[in-house]
C-alpha cells in the first residue's frame, strides 16, 4: 500500500535533540495524516545520534533508518528521498521539525495548486530569527544562484513538499552533493516546469550548527562552479 507521506530527514551529531525531536514530530504527523513514514537519514554521526533512533525505531512503527558512511548533507538527503514511498514527500531539518509547514504545503498539494512547495526564510511574511551572520549567508547564497543560474525565488535550503511522481526523476538526476543538493534539486524543479510556489516559515535556531559556517565556504564556492557546469548557465 502506498503510504500518503514521507517526511525525510538528514542528521549529523544530533544526539543532543534527536529523540525528542522526532518523538514530537512523530506526534503531531498522527494527529493530522494516517499514514505516513519518517525516513532519518544519518551521515557519518559518531555521537551515539544513531543509537538513539534505533532505540526509538524498535516501538515505533513509522520510523525508518538509513546511514550513509560519512558527513554528507546532500548524499544523506538524496538516498532518503529515493527510498521514500509515500505520495507526498517532506524534507525536513531536526531542529526545526515544522508541523505548521507540514499541514499548509499538503493543503496546498492536495488541493492541486502546485506541486513543489518551498518554505522561505526570506519571501515576505517569514521570521528569520537565527543569528545575523546566517541570515546574510542565505541571502548571498540565493543571489548568487540568480546570477549564476536564473534561480527564480527567494530561498532552496531548509523545507520542502513535494508530489514525489514529479520530483522522483528530479532527484535521480542531481549531481551535486554536500551543501547546495538542495539548490540542484530545486532549480532543476523549476526548470522543468513543475508548478512551484513559495510560503514564508519561523526559523529558530535550537542549538548551534552541526558544522561551522565559514569552514563550509570553500567547498561551497567549489560546488557552485560545478553546479554551473552541470546545468548551465541561466536559462
Amino acid at each position: 500500500m502506498t503510504l500518503a507521506l514521507s517526511i525525510v530527514i538528514p542528521i549529523y551529531n544530533e544526539a543532543a535533540i534527536v529523540r525528542s525531536a522526532l518523538v514530537d514530530l512523530i506526534d503531531q504527523t498522527r494527529s493530522h495524516c494516517d499514514s505516513f513514514e519518517v525516513i532519518v537519514a544519518a551521515n557519518g554521526c559518531n555521537d551515539g545520534s544513531v543509537r538513539l533512533v534505533q532505540a526509538l525505531q524498535a516501538r515505533t512503527p513509522e520510523l525508518r533508518l538509513i546511514e550513509v558512511d560519512e558527513p554528507n548533507y546532500g548524499r544523506a538527503l538524496r538516498e532518503g528521498l529515493l527510498a521514500a514511498t509515500g505520495a507526498w514527500v517532506i524534507c525536513e531539518e531536526i531542529d526545526l521539525c515544522d508541523s505548521d509547514f507540514h499541514v499548509e504545503a499538503l493543503g496546498l498539494l492536495r488541493a492541486g495548486t502546485t506541486r513543489f512547495v518551498i518554505g522561505s526564510k526570506r519571501a515576505v511574511g517569514a521570521a528569520d530569527e537565527r543569528p545575523r551572520v546566517r541570515q546574510v549567508a542565505t541571502q548571498v547564497m540565493s543571489g548568487l544562484l540568480r546570477l549564476s543560474l536564473g534561480f527564480k525565488g527567494t530561498d532552496t535550503h531548509g523545507l520542502k513538499a513535494f508530489s514525489r511522481e514529479d520530483v522522483l526523476p528530479v532527484v535521480q538526476a542531481c549531481q551535486v552533493e554536500h551543501d547546495l543538493f538542495a539548490s540542484e534539486l530545486v532549480i532543476r524543479a523549476q526548470r522543468a516546469g513543475i508548478p512551484m510556489k513559495e510560503i514564508p516559515v519561523r526559523v529558530l535556531e535550537k542549538r548551534p550548527p552541526s558544522v561551522h559556517l565559514f569552514r563550509r565556504v570553500p567547498r561551497v564556492l567549489r560546488d557552485l562552479g560545478r553546479l554551473v557546469r552541470v546545468l548551465g548557465p541561466r536559462a
